[in-house]
């Protein structure tokens, strides 16, 4: 059982900014196993329910026959992610894919 105000993946790890994941994503009728890092998490109310979404950032690494068109920001839920690696981003690259400028000196 997941401890209060962390969002984990379907095994029950923890997921940060950073990490390197794998969820399943559809394309057209058919759904593909694909890799992206987690840039934010956040957790939105529906219906009464707290739903857990990730803004993840595809890494272009995925199975299927055909490539993906756009490597574009993605806000999925965490119901059907994995995670592979933790702490695969360093804070820094965290904000620059979330194109976030912070005070550099």
């Amino acid at each position: 059982m997941a401890k209060r105000g962390v969002i984990t993946d379907y095994a029950g790890e923890e997921l940060h900014p950073g990490d390197l994941i794998t969820y399943s994503a559809r394309e057209s009728n058919r759904v593909r196993s694909a890799d992206a890092f987690v840039l934010r998490t956040k957790v939105e109310k529906f219906k009464g329910r707290c739903i857990p979404f990730l803004l993840v950032q595809p890494t272009g690494a995925e199975s299927g026959f055909s490539r993906r068109k756009t490597l574009r920001k993605l806000t999925i839920s965490s119901e059907h992610v994995r995670l592979i690696e933790r702490g695969a981003l360093t804070p820094e690259e965290v904000r620059d894919m979330r194109g976030e400028r912070g005070n550099r000196g």
